[in-house]
């Protein structure tokens, strides 16, 4: 099965020059996740292989309405980078064996799914506005700035809502919904930066390459919440 996410990580790039590329590579991927779903009879949210192609997945699927914005429609370079970012996720999996373990009871919940689902959904936004960051300091479109807030606020919705499904979750497990776990603690430290970075942008106080650089920070402080901490720290939350 894992030919599909090869394939999807050469549509992803190919999808620089084509858009068509670029959604077959997102089928591709999804593709593989359901055959992935299927084989273990549950989604695949469990390990750095899973999380990896999920997280891949999870960016085309979340450009794909930017890719048809009038702003990107005549440009490449978004296509061509998020679908490189998409490309070395999806690559980054390859590193890690694919787990066929059952899931340990206190996993089997539509909470744990939910949570994980949204978390990298938001993850994706993050990742994408720091793409349309980067373009406008490239570029200096205005436009490309208001698309960034847009992603970081819908992502920034998606990562409130798994962190109170998380939460949920947690009661249910640990019987509270709260651990002070490393990954708790920089998932809050993730989402107080968000909330500081989009209040800064909706006040409009101006220093629009600062903010554009923020926004490409903050997509550093999720690598660092996602990869960073369950490589370097022991938490009972590993990818």
């Amino acid at each position: 099965m894992k030919w599909l996410l090869l394939i999807s990580v050469g549509l992803y790039l190919f999808g620089a020059f084509r858009r068509p590329f670029f959604a077959a590579g997102l089928v591709a991927g999804a593709a593989y996740l359901a055959a992935r779903g299927i084989e273990l009879g549950r989604l695949p949210l469990v390990g750095p292989h899973d999380t990896l192609a999920f997280f891949s997945v999870s960016i085309g699927l979340m450009a794909l309405p930017f890719l048809f914005s009038p702003v990107l429609l005549k440009s490449s370079s978004f296509t061509w980078v998020t679908g490189c970012t998409a490309a070395l996720f999806g690559l980054m999996a390859f590193l890690f064996p694919a787990f066929a373990m059952p899931l340990p009871p206190v996993l089997r919940t539509l909470w744990f799914e939910l949570h994980v689902a949204l978390a990298f959904f938001a993850y994706a936004l993050f990742a994408i506005g720091a793409v349309l960051g980067a373009l406008f300091l490239a570029g200096g479109e205005r436009r490309l700035l208001d698309l960034q807030y847009r992603a970081a606020l819908v992502g920034y919705t998606f990562f409130s809502g798994s962190m109170v499904s998380g939460g949920i979750w947690g009661y249910f497990a640990w019987g509270t919904y709260w651990l002070w776990t490393p990954k708790e603690l920089w998932t809050s430290i993730l989402w107080v930066y968000y909330t500081f970075w989009l209040h800064l942008r909706l006040k409009g106080t101006g220093g629009d390459r600062a903010l554009a650089w923020a926004g490409i920070a903050g997509f550093a402080v999720m690598l660092f919440t996602y990869l960073g901490v369950s490589i370097l720290m022991k938490s009972s939350h590993s990818f």
